[in-house]
């Protein structure tokens, strides 16, 4: 159990330098920004203690809105997605799963792995985008950011996932 904590802990610091010194500063065509920390919500396991997941995801999200200056806007995206985790895990996972299933690529299979994670930058990117827009007066650049975040972030997730197996 501390080990888990400690490698989660590990990862959450990493993450959040990651996106704080070095993804927060690249925009792609002035509209797509690499947001990776999320690959951090994605990986909790079946059956990991809900209220567990949610504290993480929130701190998460706090520490990369104090590096991002975007105040709430990532600690508001990151525990929706933590709430969601759970059921879009429930529907990729085989009936007989084990109980503690650690959500990656080679327990759940590349594709399975991929649409789930699909789903969940796509909730994300579309939530974060809409708190930060607050309106949709220009939808279109709207849609440009988060099918482009949306993009470049699959890309970094699937790459550190084979990265990692």
């Amino acid at each position: 159990m501390l080990i888990d904590i400690l490698r989660r802990l590990l990862a959450f610091v990493l993450l959040v330098l990651a996106q704080g010194l070095v993804f927060n500063r690249v925009q792609l065509f002035h509209c797509a920004t690499p947001l990776l920390f999320i690959y951090f919500v994605i990986t909790f396991p079946r059956n990991y203690p809900k209220w567990a997941s949610l504290l993480w995801s929130f701190a998460l999200g706090l520490c990369v809105d104090m590096f991002s200056n975007t105040p709430g806007l990532a600690a508001a995206s990151t525990t929706f997605m933590a709430a969601l985790q759970p059921y879009l895990l429930q529907l990729f996972l085989p009936r007989e799963a084990e109980e503690h299933l650690r959500t990656a690529a080679a327990t759940l299979g590349y594709g399975k792995f991929f649409t789930m994670a699909t789903i969940m930058v796509l909730l994300f990117c579309l939530v974060f985008s809409a708190l930060e827009a607050f309106n949709f007066y220009d939808w279109q650049q709207w849609l440009l950011s988060v099918g482009g975040s949306a993009a470049i972030t699959l890309i970094l997730i699937m790459a550190l996932e084979s990265l990692r197996h």
